[in-house]
């Protein structure tokens, strides 16, 4: 199984390209990357508390994340709000979902299970422009999305919250959502009407 969930730090500046940064592509285009999660970043306290959890130091990049930014707070960020960072420019599309490649990486199979119950997606972005980004560089909002729709909210509502009708039909109704979620959530909408009529 290819993946490339196997990260190290990069020394100075890397070149945020339209769907990854240069020299690290997605080995499973079928599943990972494109437009919509051309870039994921976690919170470097995410970190922190999964090696609290398990007791023992963790490899950096640890989630399979390009980007480890302190003080990411996922629950604020919206769907469609833009980021700096360095001379590149981000935009928030989505959580991540964990997968079976997270319990390679942390050679437990488990880890997939704890890492969706601890709810510490992360989130994935978008390239509206191109650029370099390096250690130290803030990620710095400079566009908040008036829907004000959380990012969190698509793991929420596909992991946990599955019959929250109202979010999917906000979140179904954004003009920023990646279509495959769109497409997923209005599906999931229209058999819920069916299964309980008008």
């Amino acid at each position: 199984m290819a993946t490339s969930f196997f990260k190290v730090p990069v020394d100075g500046p890397g070149a945020v390209r339209r769907l990854n940064l240069e020299g690290d592509r997605q080995a499973d285009p079928g599943v990972h990357g494109g437009e919509y999660t051309a870039i994921y970043a976690s919170a470097g306290e995410d970190a922190d508390w999964c090696s609290a959890a398990l007791g023992r130091p963790l490899e950096p990049a640890i989630f399979g994340e390009n980007l480890s930014v302190r003080g990411l707070a996922e629950e604020p960020i919206h769907v469609g709000d833009v980021f700096r960072a360095g001379s590149a420019e981000l935009e928030a599309t989505e959580s991540r979902l964990p997968c079976s490649k997270l319990g390679i990486r942390f050679g437990d199979p488990r880890m997939v299970e704890t890492f969706a119950t601890a709810r510490r997606w992360g989130v994935y972005f978008r390239v509206v422009k191109e650029g370099e980004v390096q250690e130290g560089d803030a990620l710095e909002p400079i566009h908040r999305d008036p829907e004000a729709i959380p990012v969190y909210d698509i793991a929420r509502v596909y992991v946990f919250d599955r019959g929250d009708a109202a979010a999917m039909e906000r979140l179904s109704a954004h003009p920023r959502l990646d279509p495959s979620w769109k497409e997923h959530f209005v599906e999931r909408l229209a058999s819920r009407a069916a299964r309980t009529g008008p």
